[in-house]
């Protein structure tokens, strides 16, 4: 009865300390969003914008994650699929973003992209600090933890884009880096939805 009893006080826990980081995570995301948003928009930075993005996918995914928290495998599948699914979605907004660059090229702001893009990667480095220790415990958090781990990677990439850019005085390492963001975040999303796939098989 007693190791009933331990058993579920320790998942119950184990479910405080996610919500605890899920929420801290959700409003970091959130403010960086608008923030760095903003940036791009001024920036006119497709790098950038891929950042804002991450972020905004980001805090959406979280609010599902606090609700997937104390539910079934089957619910955190289900979640974890819906994050796949944000992730291509962003990838595909930037993709529409290098597109329209293409037709009507303009020359990033370097200092803008390295200032935003460097408050992002310190932002979303606490973020990857903060859920390190949750992923491996589910396909819930394990998907959380895979967002996190974009938008560092993001913000890595947009830095090295604005010292490209001022070397070469060129807009196109923006669109080329966005690019391969695009890609990364492509891969990223094939690889939660096929996680939560496999999981909800399992599950039947």
């Amino acid at each position: 009865m007693s190791g009933c009893c331990n058993d579920s006080c320790a998942v119950e826990q184990l479910q405080q300390r996610q919500r605890g980081t899920l929420r801290a995570v959700l409003w970091i995301n959130l403010l960086m969003f608008f923030v760095i948003a903003t940036a791009a928009l001024f920036a006119h930075s497709s790098a950038l914008l891929s950042d804002s993005l991450d972020n905004l996918g980001d805090a959406l995914t979280y609010i599902l994650s606090l609700y997937a928290v104390s539910r079934g495998a089957v619910v955190k599948a289900k979640v974890a699929l819906f994050k796949g699914v944000v992730i291509l979605i962003g990838a595909c907004a930037v993709a529409g973003h290098v597109i329209y660059k293409l037709i009507f090229p303009v020359m990033p702001v370097v200092e803008l992209m390295s200032l935003f893009s460097l408050l992002g990667l310190l932002a979303n480095g606490v973020c990857l600090y903060l859920l390190w220790r949750h992923r491996h415990e589910d396909v819930n958090m394990s998907s959380v933890w895979e967002c996190s781990r974009n938008d560092i990677m993001s913000n890595i990439a947009v830095l090295l884009t604005s010292a490209a850019v001022w070397l070469t005085a060129s807009g196109w390492p923006d669109i080329i880096i966005a690019s391969l963001l695009v890609i990364l975040l492509m891969r990223s999303a094939m690889r939660v939805i096929r996680s939560a796939t496999q999981e909800l098989k399992a599950q039947q």
